[in-house]
């Protein structure tokens, strides 16, 4: 099943795919939000699919519908860092665990609304990303439990600002305890980054429409991410290519953050380039504008424009 987040008249409704290509749609009873439906799944499907049956001819055209984030107001927004084999021969050092940051849940924007960046982000690009939703909390979570945990997958793109990366980045010297057991202090060379503005300005995470339920898609790690920018190609990935799986990444989290129905992780960048040679660091939208579209097979389509405010 497909559901996601709209906005009628000011009040959100939770709407539900009722043809494969998520067309149209039959939107569920003012009051019931995402949250809701998450909380108790398997009590609350049986009702959500016959309101489906009763709704069908009643079903709405998507093209017309605002849509919210699909879980409008998550607890937490993980995203897994440099989470792609395209990155090994990047890495100069780094963690052999999932390496994570957060963004805030007002960094999320809806599919179809604009993304509005200001002249002082500097350069922004895109990161196209396969999304877990949470669906049963847990902490310290075993390997073996992990996809238990899943309540389905959906769209991210992780925009990002290098310029305001480089402008957040501290060289400095650490004070360390002396590394000799002696008594006294040490200072360390350090570079330190701070992703507060580059990955969680407001607008920096659109994301959607759809969540598709952990039993649509039995392998997420099977799933083509292709991100196109005004009409060209310029990502065709696998999510095969993730060098951290979603349990382990789901187990891992765990033992340091509790995971709450409703959070999201994303999973890290699709980065293989298309074959005309893009790349997605290249595509500057504070310069070129979009429109920027993420498709994952199984989900859907996320496409957003550019503003400038």
């Amino acid at each position: 099943m497909k559901l996601g987040t709209v906005s009628v008249e000011g009040a959100q409704r939770v709407a539900v795919a009722v043809d494969t290509p998520g067309e149209r749609a039959v939107l569920l009873y003012a009051g019931l939000t995402m949250a809701d439906l998450i909380e108790d799944w398997a009590a609350a499907r049986p009702s959500v699919e016959r309101a489906v049956t009763d709704g069908a001819r009643k079903a709405v055209t998507v093209g017309g519908l605002t849509w919210l984030p699909p879980v409008p107001r998550p607890g937490k927004v993980i995203c897994v860092a440099l989470n792609n084999s395209a990155n090994v021969d990047r890495i100069i050092s780094g963690p052999s665990h999932p390496a994570t940051f957060n963004k805030p849940a007002t960094s999320l924007l809806g599919h179809g609304q604009p993304i509005r960046l200001k002249q002082a982000f500097g350069r922004v690009h895109p990161e196209p990303e396969l999304a877990v939703v949470i669906g049963a909390a847990g902490a310290d979570i075993p390997h073996s439990a992990a996809m238990d945990h899943v309540f389905g997958y959906t769209i991210i793109n992780d925009l990002t600002s290098p310029t305001m990366r480089a402008q957040d980045t501290f060289h400095y010297r650490a004070i360390h305890p002396k590394q000799d057991g002696t008594e006294g202090i040490e200072y360390v060379d350090t570079w330190v980054t701070y992703s507060g503005r580059y990955k969680g300005s407001d607008g920096f995470g659109p994301i959607g429409p759809w969540i598709a339920t952990a039993d649509e898609i039995p392998d997420p790690h099977a799933l083509t991410v292709t991100c196109v920018h005004q009409g060209r190609v310029i990502t065709e990935d696998s999510t095969q290519n993730l060098t951290h799986k979603v349990a382990d990444v789901v187990s891992y989290i765990s033992g340091y953050q509790t995971l709450e129905p409703g959070d999201i992780i994303a999973m890290g960048t699709a980065l293989k380039g298309a074959s005309g040679g893009g790349a997605v660091q290249n595509v500057n939208l504070t310069e070129l504008g979009g429109p920027i579209e993420v498709t994952i097979s199984g989900i859907g389509t996320l496409s957003n424009p550019v503003e400038m405010r």
